[in-house]
């Protein structure tokens, strides 16, 4: 046989299996040991920091042709990735609204790669993990156990997702054989003027353009106008449109505003059109003990869109799309393929979980989600939300009992906008403070973002975080009063 082999030019076989199991176990030993230090002492580092030259020429570097030694590998990375990160797990980030990630879910996601499940589907338990999943998630929204959903991404694609269902469903011809051309009346869209950036996105993928999508006007606390909204579509069916969903904010970026979540959905229920929420920011305040009753009527949805990378604090990334009506759900995307032909055994006896959404290949994103429900349980969660939001409302009152800052209004749930305010106006206050905002950035202190409410430019802070404490926030407008003063001081600004 060996002769016959080499005969025919056959080179040794390789693996990607380590030639010494041991070194890696010891490898790997020091790596968790160095990953718990990390979580342990991330108060004690900056929240973010500027990469030197140095290390950013390390990501310039040519393509590996030949092989590093597995340490030198891991080395780089520290030294690199680990040291220089984006900064959301620290108490102190508040920017924008991203979950903090904890040590179970990365835990997690390490086990789900060493398992290495594909969750296309199929008879396994990683799929029945993913469904357990998708069922909680129905559990704390409130939702049917009739009802169907997906892990995809993240809030983008769970939205895409819950919109892809509402178009099929309201096009009234096989958009799916025929296209969106065959629909007789242009289809319409109904979100407020805070809506979520990826619904344009969403309406330009599903063919409708993004002139589909109607942005309503929002009221006094930045919440969509109901009685402006019934007159849109009242409007539109006039001009001869077709409305079809209307996508209700839980939680908008800019401010936290939630929408009447019950008058839309009896709105819908009037107008028979679908009702999508955008639960993004704020689905999760459902099995928040203090706070669930600011989602009220998110349970009457069509289909919601949510995050368990922000609330459940999941790493990155993995978002969920529950649909009410799971056969319109299936519908919307099953593809019976020849070689996907389900058996009475073995592992295609299981359910396509691909079947629900865009993705065949789906990576194990349940386990992550499984092991931090099962280690703290549901109502923990629901105490973190409280908790986050009890501390925006203590930041709130030290912004109003500090003379020299300025508050937009009273925060709705977790986020709040203000700004220092020493007398300036228009580009001159807006530029002081973006530079009070980079100066807490680049030393460390704090990472917090910028908007425009009302017209008007504002920082924002966002606090998605377990690990934030009351003493953060009283350090924040300590620098904030501190760098502004100073800012000022130097001149850098002028009225």
């Amino acid at each position: 046989m060996d002769v016959a082999r080499e005969s025919a030019g056959m080179v040794a076989e390789e693996t990607l299996d380590p030639p010494d199991w041991a070194e890696v176990q010891a490898l790997s030993r020091r790596a968790v040991d160095e990953a718990v230090n990390y979580l342990r002492d991330v108060r004690d580092r900056p929240v973010w920091r500027e990469m030197p030259a140095d290390v950013r020429g390390m990501f310039r570097a040519p393509l590996p042709r030949s092989p590093t030694p597995l340490a030198a590998v891991y080395g780089e990375v520290s030294r690199t990735v680990m040291s220089y990160p984006m900064g959301n797990i620290h108490p102190r980030f508040w920017s924008w609204y991203m979950g903090s990630s904890n040590f179970t879910g990365a835990l997690g996601d390490f086990l789900a790669a060493i398992q290495g499940s594909n969750l296309g589907g199929g008879n396994h338990a990683a799929g029945l993990m993913d469904s357990q999943v998708v069922n909680w998630c129905k559990e704390m929204l409130g939702f049917p156990a009739s009802a169907s959903g997906t892990l995809v991404s993240g809030g983008s694609m769970a939205n895409i997702i819950g919109l892809t269902v509402a178009r099929n469903v309201k096009a009234g011809v096989d958009v799916r054989e025929h296209g969106v051309s065959a629909i007789e009346k242009p289809l319409r869209f109904y979100g407020s003027d805070q809506i979520h950036a990826c619904h344009r996105k969403a309406m330009e993928a599903l063919g409708l353009g993004n002139r589909a999508l109607r942005r309503i006007p929002t009221d006094a606390g930045l919440r969509i106008d109901i009685d402006a909204l019934r007159a849109a579509i009242s409007e539109d069916r006039a001009a001869g449109f077709k409305p079809a969903c209307v996508i209700g904010t839980a939680g908008t970026v800019n401010t936290g505003a939630i929408d009447d979540l019950r008058a839309l959905a009896r709105l819908a229920r009037e107008e028979d059109l679908w009702f999508h929420v955008d639960g993004c920011i704020g689905a999760l305040i459902a099995i928040a003990p203090h706070n669930a009753h600011r989602v009220a009527g998110i349970e009457l949805a069509d289909s919601v869109a949510l995050d368990p990378h922000k609330w459940l604090h999941a790493p990155f990334e993995v978002g969920c799309a529950l649909v009410r009506n799971a056969a319109a759900h299936r519908g919307a995307f099953v593809v019976t393929q020849e070689y996907l032909e389900l058996t009475p055994r073995g592992i295609a006896s299981g359910e396509w979980l691909l079947d629900y959404g865009l993705q065949m290949s789906r990576g194990f994103r349940a386990l992550k989600v499984w092991m931090a429900l099962k280690e703290h349980g549901v109502e923990k969660f629901g105490r973190l939300i409280d908790q986050n939001i009890a501390q925006i409302s203590y930041l709130a009152g030290l912004i109003e009992a500090e003379p020299s800052l300025e508050l937009s209004a009273a925060p709705t749930i977790n986020i709040v906008c203000f700004r220092y305010q020493p007398g300036l106006a228009g580009e001159a206050l807006k530029a002081l403070n973006t530079e009070i905002m980079l100066r807490l950035q680049e030393q460390g202190i704090a990472a917090l973002s910028d908007t425009t409410v009302h017209g008007e430019h504002w920082l924002r802070v966002a606090i998605t975080n377990h690990r934030t404490r009351r003493d953060d926030l009283d350090l924040l407008i300590h620098e904030v009063v501190r760098l502004g003063r100073e800012i000022t001081a130097q001149g850098h600004v002028s009225s």
